[in-house]
């Protein structure tokens, strides 16, 4: 090896742990500050022995967390609230609950990706290709089954001699110097190496465009482009009106759906009779369908108090005279078929969930329109209960 190299520093090979860490502790103690200590696994106590400090890396992923939990809250709150409001369920403009999952996530996403980068290119100077250690004798050993040290030789201490001297003394198997590898330099703009990516770059993408628009159209190859099948929006000639997209034949019943007779009808003659029985958990399930999808216009207890004023026509309350007289069937079509400016919630909610939230109302509608005799009976039925 030519000597003229630039030396890179001077590394020694000891057998056991306790060496390690008295040399790390008498290498502190002489004043050197360039060094550096390799062995095959962690070995508890190395940081002290060294005089490291505590890391800075902790600091990186505290700032890219909260810049994480930042971002992502002010992002969904301008596109949920400013850019595209939307009211779910009834729910605020900005419902925090129900973003703390993805302000979780995007939190620890941020804070994992920072630290990883930053010890790998921040605090680790990697990729680093050409290390001097790379390759060598030292690096291979302390990768097994040796503890080495390194002191560098930019260190303001370093003396070639006196750093032999002071591994000698400390008993080192192996002291090694490592020099910086030498540099080489390929001229980019050699007619050589021009001529030779013209070429690839010609054979690459001659084949790459033979292949995605010659090859995959050729017979048997074509299987996936020509298909006999019917793509959406796609003209089939297979029909007379040219339309490949067709209509369910006249009277077609899909399998488990029953058919709303007067769907489309606004004011049908006749109207259903509730099928489903005022049950505990008819109620319940009414209350819940009722409070996701009436409540945001009809108010919390069909007051018609909606919480959408301005956005749209404030609904009628349900407990008026008319109201209460409608039978079951009337308030089941009007949330099956829509009336005025509400649409229709035959597609959100099922035949049984409909049914059920025609029971709820009925009980809010005889809740706030007690009579004397419901009053006395709620009595009667809490005196029985409180004697037995």
């Amino acid at each position: 090896m030519d000597r003229t190299e630039k030396l890179f520093g001077i590394t020694a090979l000891f057998d056991n742990p306790d060496s390690i860490i008295n040399a790390a502790k008498k290498v502190v103690s002489e004043g050197f500050k360039k060094f550096d200590v390799n062995t095959p696994y962690p070995i508890h106590g190395m940081d002290p022995a060294m005089g490291l400090k505590r890391s800075k890396l902790g600091f990186v992923t505290l700032f890219f967390g909260f810049s994480g939990t930042a971002f992502i809250l002010l992002f969904m709150y301008w596109t949920m609230s400013v850019d595209y409001p939307m009211v779910v369920g009834g729910k605020p403009y900005f419902a925090l609950p129900a973003f703390i999952p993805i302000t979780f996530e995007f939190t620890v996403l941020l804070a994992a990706l920072s630290t990883v980068f930053g010890m790998i290119m921040a605090f680790f100077n990697l990729p680093y290709n050409n290390h001097p250690l790379h390759d060598t004798e030292y690096m291979k050993r302390v990768s097994v089954d040796r503890y080495g040290l390194v002191i560098l030789a930019e260190d303001q201490l370093f003396d070639e001699n006196k750093v032999e001297e002071l591994f000698r003394s400390l008993g080192a198997t192996n002291i090694e110097k490592v020099y910086f590898p030498v540099k080489e330099s390929y001229p980019v703009f050699d007619a050589k190496f021009i001529t030779f990516l013209i070429v690839v770059a010609l054979a690459v993408s001659g084949t790459t465009y033979f292949t995605l628009n010659k090859f995959m159209y050729m017979v048997p190859y074509n299987w996936m482009s020509e298909q006999d099948k019917v793509i959406p929006q796609e003209k089939s000639d297979f029909f007379a009106d040219k339309f490949g997209m067709r209509e369910p034949v006249d009277g077609t019943v899909a399998r488990g759906f029953i058919p709303y007779p007067y769907m489309g009808i606004a004011e049908p003659e006749e109207y259903l009779v509730n099928p489903v029985l005022p049950t505990k958990e008819s109620l319940a399930l009414g209350n819940r369908k009722f409070l996701t999808f009436c409540s945001p216009c009809h108010g919390n207890y069909a007051d018609g108090d909606s919480r959408l004023r301005g956005q749209f026509p404030r609904p009628p309350s349900l407990h008026t005279e008319r109201a209460i007289n409608f039978p079951d069937g009337r308030i089941y079509h009007v949330i099956t078929n829509g009336q005025n400016a509400m649409p229709s919630y035959a597609a959100q909610i099922t035949r049984e969930e409909r049914w059920s939230i025609v029971n709820y109302i009925r009980v809010l509608q005889r809740a706030k329109n007690a009579t004397n005799a419901d009053i006395q009976e709620i009595k009667e039925e809490s005196s029985s209960n409180v004697q037995k």
